[in-house]
């Protein structure tokens, strides 16, 4: 469960890791909307057993952690606002 969870888990960060860094910072703009979608989807896809909800549940979470953290260290896009977190990135 805990490995299921992780992995989906990671698998969300892969994406988020891959985007341009100004796709990645407007996202973290919307970082709840992000937590939802991730958490009624892998909901959704693990529906059914105890295991693939608690599954879901840790994706869930993990995401929501990595989000938020995520957008505090690198700040976010609004507009054409950048707000830096604790480290600004390199937008060239």
């Amino acid at each position: 469960m805990f490995i299921t969870g992780f992995t989906v888990f990671l698998g969300v960060s892969l994406i988020l890791i891959k985007l341009p860094r100004r796709v990645m910072l407007r996202a973290l703009k919307h970082d709840l909307l992000i937590d939802l979608l991730v958490s009624c989807l892998v909901l959704v896809v693990h529906w059914g057993s105890m295991g693939g909800v608690f599954a879901a549940t840790v994706a869930g979470l993990l995401t929501s952690l990595a989000t938020s953290g995520a957008k505090r260290l690198f700040g976010y896009i609004d507009g054409d606002l950048y707000y830096i977190g604790k480290w600004q990135l390199n937008l060239e």
